[in-house]
């Protein structure tokens, strides 16, 4: 099957970056399917270490070589997630906490309490012969496992990550704030305008969506800048949190519409348990993401597609990509015969898929 390449400008959730002369504009990345987005979490899929499933291990999450694997394959962003060090560099790291293992004893740091230097110091070193810090990551059972996976990498910057990273790939970038602390404007000011510092020196006309589960910062970045959209994270509803703002799509909608945000990255699950958003959110013209396991299942993928959701965050990016290219991206006519491997396309009537959306919020209860 053929792709279609489409130009970035032509993705409706992109409409707010501005159309200046761009290596993307110029050489269009082939979609999966166009007017869909897949987005690659964290490049080719987060490290879950605790997962018997080895593809969840196959290469270093949030580094160069994820980014640039992810980019072989027909995605539109690469999503990943940005900190902002003690002397004021934005780096790429999911979690809050950075562990290391000395003489038997585990220690542990808040990435935001590290200067570049010491932060570029854990895991491989690119210095030939250099021996890095040890490499630990807790679970979400509280264990704590090394970091191992089949090919690792060097923790990277912002900055280098728009250097040495295809120019024609989006880039999603959410900005990782910690959990249930008070930031004092400020502080979230502070973060953020170094963070677009790098973003302006260096993106050269790249797709840029912003994103972030801080409401504050969501709404100061609206301010701070205008170039590039500014979605709201949320949970969708499936974790509660004493910030009403990120406890419902609902509540999404109105932090978004109050804010001039462009539209909501939601777990799959709270849209599939509330899928009466969607069309609120559509009209409120408002672009909807979903990020998720259950967005590496095909069938879960497909039904968010005629949903009206815009795009999904993934893990498995060769498998959903090649998925949504065959059930979404309609087939010429005029190709020439050739062998393919074929995936048969769900081919739910109106009464099935209303059956199923009735269905859905019961079964990812549990």
């Amino acid at each position: 099957m053929a792709l279609k390449a489409v130009q970035v400008m032509e993705v409706p959730s992109l409409r707010q970056v501005p159309e200046t002369p761009s290596a993307a504009a110029l050489l269009p990345r082939a979609a999966a399917a166009p007017g869909f987005l897949v987005l690659g979490h964290r490049g080719k899929g987060m490290n879950a270490l605790e997962s018997a499933d080895l593809r969840m291990r196959a290469v270093k999450e949030n580094s160069l070589l994820s980014f640039n694997r992810a980019a072989l394959f027909p995605i539109d962003f690469v999503e990943f997630d940005v900190q902002v060090t003690k002397d004021d560099c934005p780096i790429i790291f999911h979690d809050d906490i950075i562990l290391t293992e000395d003489a038997g004893k585990i220690l542990e740091k808040h990435v935001t309490d590290l200067c570049l230097e010491e932060f570029l110091s854990y895991g491989p070193q690119r210095e030939p012969g250099k021996v890095g810090k040890s490499l630990l990551r807790r679970t979400d059972d509280g264990r704590v496992l090394n970091w191992n996976v089949d090919d690792d990498d060097s923790l990277c910057t912002l900055q280098e990550a728009f250097e040495k990273i295809d120019p024609r790939l989006g880039f999603n970038i959410e900005l990782k704030f910690i959990d249930h602390a008070v930031y004092l404007t400020r502080d979230l000011t502070h973060a953020l305008e170094a963070v677009l510092k790098v973003v302006y020196e260096h993106a050269n006309g790249r797709p840029i969506i912003f994103s972030t589960f801080q409401p504050d910062a969501a709404q100061l970045l609206r301010k701070l800048q205008t170039a590039y959209p500014v979605f709201f994270l949320t949970t969708g509803g499936t974790e509660t949190s004493d910030d009403v703002r990120r406890n419902s799509l609902d509540e999404a909608i109105k932090l978004c519409l109050a804010s001039g945000l462009q539209g909501i990255v939601s777990d799959v699950k709270g849209v599939f348990r509330n899928p009466s958003a969607v069309p609120s959110i559509k009209a409120s013209n408002l672009s909807l993401l979903t990020y998720g396991r259950l967005n590496n299942v095909p069938e879960a993928v497909y039904l968010q597609h005629l949903m009206g959701v815009d795009g999904v965050i993934v893990d498995l990016v060769e498998e959903i990509t090649e998925a949504v290219s065959d059930f979404i991206t309609p087939t010429s006519v005029a190709e020439e015969p050739r062998q393919v491997k074929v995936r048969a396309r769900p081919n739910f009537s109106q009464r099935e898929l209303s059956f199923l959306l009735k269905l859905v919020p019961e079964l990812v209860q549990h």
